[in-house]
């Protein structure tokens, strides 16, 4: 087996997520052997480390001995069953542990698939609970410019990314979008917090203004991943919990990449001391090793659908694999890790090796801001530093980064002009200085014209 001969039978059958495979005549596609730790290893012994966690999903590393041992004896004993009238231990123990250390108050635990499904099962959960209580005029749902929360047509009705949006638009439900906190646009010398309170007030009149028809406000928590890794002050999320309860409006935190400890604390809701109606998780939940997502919610809730049959107010959603004994075991596994290895004291550690891994970025004439929350640093890189006017997106910068990247053994794949780092967290010292040493050349490679 060879990189090329896997390649050639991939293009044959296959098509990619995210992907113009028009791309892969010039640009081979990577056939991966194996993975260990934060290595990847291709057919052709090209080793590559896995700075962005394979898509934000794994956080103790490729291959790990204990999430494995767990999934081994998982298979021994039980790997799939209904989960409509039956149900598992794995399933049992992972809810009753998902209630402990979530924001207080989300006392029950809905799953399903990926973080699409789980943002799917909020917002009907919502729209179906204001239904219950006879507020039949709730139908709509809040969202801020550039956030992302999937790409199932509800999660993505919800979003803003153009990019994924727009081609969909008739397809899907319209919503009440708010201009958002992204701290990129603050004024100079305005502080994170002083902006992201004053743009609160354009949420605070569209509570004030639709609330009546409101079923929730959705929200990513701390920073919009997909939206470029843009990011905000905790002081919106307090600010917007306030507001919620005094418009009788649900909040759903969408934690789906930022849970897990991305952001500093196991989930990013705590660094405002709120907690949502809806939280929704999946990525890190099971280590990256397989497909599953929660949704938790309250006892308030819950106690809407609770009623005889014949009322016909039970919640209806189900997915063939809800509650997969595997991936259960697997996020057992994976939130035993944090319980053993204090691991949210650990990536703090982390995260400052991180920020004085990059403060050479700060100069460079053509990165206009570095930011970080946390595990999670990206840098934008512009045509003019001064006016951050944007290089033109047909001229694809970030993507000459991430060839670069890929050709001295990192895996750096960049939302558009913006490099982000936001590896596993067993990542050494030593592995994240490569990390940005390699950003760094391949930055300079690709505003070099």
């Amino acid at each position: 087996m060879s990189n090329q001969s896997l390649s050639n039978r991939d293009l044959s059958v296959l098509w990619h997520p995210c992907t113009q495979m028009k791309d892969h005549e010039t640009f081979p596609i990577i056939p991966i052997k194996k993975g260990q730790g934060v290595w990847l290893e291709d057919f052709d012994g090209n080793r590559y480390l896995d700075a962005i966690s394979s898509w934000w999903v794994n956080l103790f590393g490729h291959a790990n001995p204990a999430i494995n041992a767990a999934l081994k004896d998982q298979l021994e004993t039980l790997e799939q069953v209904i989960f409509a009238g039956f149900t598992h231990e794995s399933a049992v123990e992972l809810a009753e542990k998902l209630v402990t250390i979530t924001p207080q108050g989300l006392n029950r635990c809905f799953y399903a698939d990926n973080g699409s499904a789980a943002v799917e099962v909020a917002l009907k959960m919502s729209f179906h609970y204001w239904r219950n209580c006879g507020q039949t005029q709730k139908t709509k749902f809040i969202t801020l410019e550039n956030s992302y929360h999937g790409e199932t047509l509800g999660a993505l009705a919800v979003g803003n990314v153009s990019l994924y949006k727009e081609t969909y638009a008739p397809l899907l439900m319209d919503v009440i979008t708010v201009p958002g906190p992204d701290c990129y646009h603050r004024a100079p010398g305005e502080s994170w917090p002083d902006y992201s309170a004053r743009r609160f007030t354009l949420m605070e009149q569209a509570l004030q203004q639709h609330s009546d028809t409101v079923c929730a406000v959705i929200i990513e928590p701390l920073v919009q991943c997909a939206g470029h890794m843009r990011m905000y002050d905790p002081i919106y999320l307090k600010l917007l919990r306030t507001a919620c309860d005094k418009y009788q409006v649900h909040l759903i935190a969408d934690e789906i990449a930022v849970g897990f400890g991305r952001t500093g604390t196991l989930f990013a809701c705590e660094q405002a001391a709120v907690s949502p109606d809806f939280i929704c998780l999946s990525k890190g939940l099971t280590g990256g090793y397989l497909a599953l997502s929660a949704v938790l919610t309250t006892d308030q809730v819950y106690q809407a659908f609770y009623a005889d049959y014949q009322t016909m107010s039970a919640f209806l959603h189900s997915h063939s694999y809800t509650g997969n004994a595997l991936a259960c075991r697997a996020a057992l596994a994976t939130l035993e890790i944090f319980r053993q290895q204090n691991i949210i004291e650990k990536n703090r550690f982390l995260a400052g090796i991180m920020t004085k891994a990059a403060m050479r970025f700060h100069d460079h004439p053509h990165v206009a801001e570095v930011r970080q929350t946390g595990m999670i640093l990206a840098i934008e890189m512009v045509k003019n530093k001064h006016t951050r006017e944007p290089y033109p997106w047909q001229q694809r910068r970030g993507l000459r980064v991430y060839q670069y990247a890929l050709s001295k053994g990192v895996l750096l794949r960049p939302l558009g002009d913006v490099i982000y780092f936001m590896p596993p967290y067993i990542v050494t010292e030593q592995e994240l200085l490569l990390i940005a040493d390699v950003a760094w050349q391949g930055i300079q490679q690709a505003t070099q014209d």
